[in-house]
């Protein structure tokens, strides 16, 4: 008989309307409150521990094989996790991998994170189907002592994603210059020494991945804070802007970033959107953005191009979506969701400003959408010439 069977629970999920999930713990110890998503991505649990779109959310694996690839420095999206903790099936086992330089339950240990294994997450998972993205309070404690009434409590309290600016949490303090490129064997990663062009990014929770895109397309990136305004971006004077990803409700971050994109808008650059990028294009445009019920989180999320027919597969993380019924005449929908048939991409009819809701950097993921990074600068390329 395996040991976990008659182990005593050192990890408790509590979700805000009382049911509880035990398994066992791993990672840091004590306890944290969030909403809980599920992410059916094969690969990339690091990137997606370290993508800042998932502050505020603790994430389920659908795919029971976390932690076989161990960690490395490289594969990090940002300096730290920023996901609040993980629910697996089974517990992480021993990393095998050349790249490897740390087993994942030591590293979530140093740096913060809650991890919890031995959970039925196919359960788990149709219960967030079912009832929508829930409030959760997860807690690890090797003794196995926990105080349930004050774990659902703590659920309970927490005020969710809804009307909640976190870009400002995740955004870089300061202006950086960027120039590494996509990795690739046998190099690794190497510097852009030949950009023709200019971008200013603006950080509201930027992935490295994406960044490097940027880069490995002839750009010269220069990053800036979420709270940029429209003169700290013009004064640059930029061939192009970037609109990142990043986490919480768009409506709460466009409070400050949608003056900041109108301003850009009036001067006809080239602007490119990604994921919460997308969606505070979307509102400077006059659009409107919705809380989804669970939301797209995976690897494997099939995308229609309305403009040519193609179908994608893509990388999704986001919560929120953009209302394409609320989309002005003078925008139209580009791409399109074939799981539900969400908005997942828009373009300024006459105008080289165009986002997307997915993630063309891949990172963890498919690779069919990197062209987007290219017509970015073939926009640039265009308005030097004109």
């Amino acid at each position: 008989m395996s040991d976990h069977l008659t182990q005593k629970p050192t990890a408790c999920l509590a979700l805000a309307d009382g049911t509880l999930f035990y398994g066992h713990g791993f990672g840091a110890t004590g306890q944290t409150t969030a909403e809980l998503c599920f992410n059916t991505a094969m690969t990339g649990y690091q990137e997606i521990m370290t993508d800042p779109s998932y502050a505020g959310q603790v994430v389920t694996f659908t795919f029971p094989h976390i932690g076989n690839t161990g960690v490395t420095p490289e594969d990090d999206e940002t300096a730290d996790p920023v996901a609040a903790g993980m629910i697996v099936k089974w517990d992480p086992t021993d990393a095998s991998n050349w790249r490897s330089t740390e087993e994942l339950t030591t590293w979530l240990e140093r740096r913060g994170r809650i991890g919890m294994g031995g959970v039925d997450t196919r359960r788990l998972t149709r219960a967030i189907r079912q009832q929508g993205a829930p409030h959760v309070a997860l807690a690890h404690d090797p003794d196995g002592n926990f105080d349930i009434e004050a774990l659902v409590a703590a659920a309970r309290g927490f005020s969710g994603l809804e009307g909640l600016d976190l870009a400002k949490d995740v955004t870089c303090t300061q202006s950086y210059h960027w120039n590494e490129m996509r990795w690739a064997w046998p190099e690794g990663y190497t510097q852009q020494k030949d950009a023709k062009h200019k971008v200013v990014a603006i950080d509201f929770g930027a992935k490295r991945n994406i960044l490097r895109c940027l880069a490995s397309a002839g750009c010269d990136v220069t990053v800036l804070p979420a709270s940029a305004t429209a003169e700290d971006v013009l004064a640059l004077n930029p061939d192009g802007v970037f609109l990142s990803n990043g986490p919480g409700d768009p409506a709460a971050t466009g409070s400050y970033a949608v003056p900041m994109i109108q301003g850009v808008l009036e001067k006809e650059l080239p602007v490119f959107g990604i994921c919460l990028g997308h969606q505070m294009l979307a509102l400077a445009l006059g659009a409107k953005t919705i809380k989804m019920n669970h939301g797209h989180h995976g690897a494997n999320h099939p995308v229609k191009d309305n403009e040519t027919g193609k179908v994608e597969i893509t990388s999704m993380n986001h919560g929120f979506a953009v209302d394409a019924q609320s989309l002005p005449e003078s925008v139209s929908e580009t791409h399109v969701s074939l799981f539900d048939g969400s908005n997942c991409g828009l373009r300024v009819k006459d105008k080289p400003v165009f986002s997307v809701q997915y993630h063309p950097e891949a990172s963890p993921g498919p690779q069919d959408s990197y062209y987007l990074f290219e017509r970015f600068a073939a926009a640039m390329d265009d308005r030097a010439t004109a």
